[in-house]
């Protein structure tokens, strides 16, 4: 299965944010948006991400979701950054940045100067997030230019890590239910200008769980879907809804998954081991790295590509590197392909739990729609 490549100021995550703005009015505040994304002007929107929807899964069950794949007709999907993963995701829409500027670079990542890493969902005590991801975002940035931003989000995550490196600046409402969600959306979207974000992440901890070729993903979708058109039927005429997503999946069997702890020579002149199962960062020791990248390339094969990481540089992987965001990165990276995973059961022990995974560069593990309703 080939790579998708992530189309960076052309039609990704990083644009999403910025059509938005400029369909609101505010287009100045953000930057022109590409062209290929371009939204019909309104005064409020409404920004729905289901986490793990992917553009070919959808398509796939379009019988699952009546209302959602009705409004795939005519449109073309758009690209996460790399990897593939909900961290990285959500701080590229939220930032409107790539992931070589904004920097969370993972799932897990190196954190520089120490042979720790950053878990970016969970995050640490010891890692500012305003240290980490400098940048203001978007939604900060339409803040200022006179929009209400709002971001409606299960309790939880006020004031993690990742909610703060993503979407600060944005008024955060808590609501677990789906009924207290919709009605802190709606009453959200009834100012003007406004954007209003909302995450959903049942179908994404099914999919984790049971796997995306199971009747319980397949359920959830269903789930999904009447969310999506009871959220369209209850917002103000004048609102527009926009769906998206941050990544898709794949079920990884047992016998695709690579077990590290069974390679001694994946861990020779490794430093730290990072990233998840389909998107491995490997830091190594000082002048290791060529028979790191070899010993790797030689376990790995053809399920993976293994490239030491100016390479992925040079095929834009992480859009534009800033110098601070560079360590981040493993010296190697390794992007698994078709149904492949690379396990690290010993520091990793919750991996070898999971049936869907993603974070590579699969058409769909990349591919996510761009939904107007």
């Amino acid at each position: 299965m080939s790579f998708v490549a992530p189309a960076y100021r052309d039609r990704s995550l990083a644009d999403v944010v910025p059509a938005v703005a400029h369909a609101l009015g505010c287009g100045e505040a953000l930057g022109e948006p590409p062209a290929d994304l371009e939204l019909p002007d309104a005064p409020s929107y409404v920004l729905f991400l289901v986490d793990g929807l992917g553009f070919e899964l959808l398509r796939a069950h379009a019988d699952r979701a009546p209302y959602l794949s009705s409004l795939l007709d005519g449109t073309r999907p758009a690209t996460v950054g790399v990897p593939s993963t909900t961290a990285t995701s959500l701080t590229t829409l939220g930032t409107a940045l790539t992931p070589g500027r904004h920097g969370v670079v993972g799932f897990t990542s190196r954190i520089p100067g120490t042979d720790d890493l950053l878990n970016a969902l969970m995050w640490s005590k010891h890692v500012d997030p305003h240290a980490w991801q400098p940048h203001p975002t978007a939604f900060a940035r339409l803040a200022e230019a006179g929009v209400h931003t709002t971001m409606v989000n299960k309790r939880e995550f006020k004031g993690s890590g990742l909610t703060d490196v993503s979407g600060r600046g944005a008024t955060f409402v808590g609501a677990d239910r789906a009924g207290e969600r919709l009605v802190a959306v709606r009453r959200a979207a009834q100012r003007a200008p406004s954007l209003t974000y909302m995450y959903d992440g049942d179908l994404d901890w099914t999919g984790h769980r049971y796997g995306v070729d199971s009747e319980q993903w397949r359920s959830q979708l269903t789930a999904i879907d009447t969310a999506a058109q009871q959220l369209r039927d209850e917002l103000p005429t004048h609102t527009r809804l926009l769906v998206v997503a941050d990544h898709g999946m794949v079920d990884v069997p047992v016998e695709h998954r690579i077990e590290v702890d069974d390679h001694p020579e994946l861990r020779d002149g490794v430093a730290v081991l990072g990233g998840e199962a389909r998107f491995r960062h490997v830091y190594t020791r000082p002048g290791a790295l060529a028979d790191v990248l070899a010993a790797w390339r030689g376990v790995v094969g053809d399920r993976g590509e293994v490239l030491e990481k100016d390479e992925a540089f040079a095929r834009g992987w992480f859009g534009e590197v800033d110098g601070e965001v560079r360590p981040r990165i493993g010296d190697v990276v390794v992007a698994c392909r078709e149904d492949h995973a690379v396990m690290i059961s010993s520091a990793f022990p919750y991996e070898a739990r999971l049936l869907g995974m993603h974070g590579s560069l699969t058409p769909v593990e990349m591919l996510v729609p761009v939904l107007l309703g």
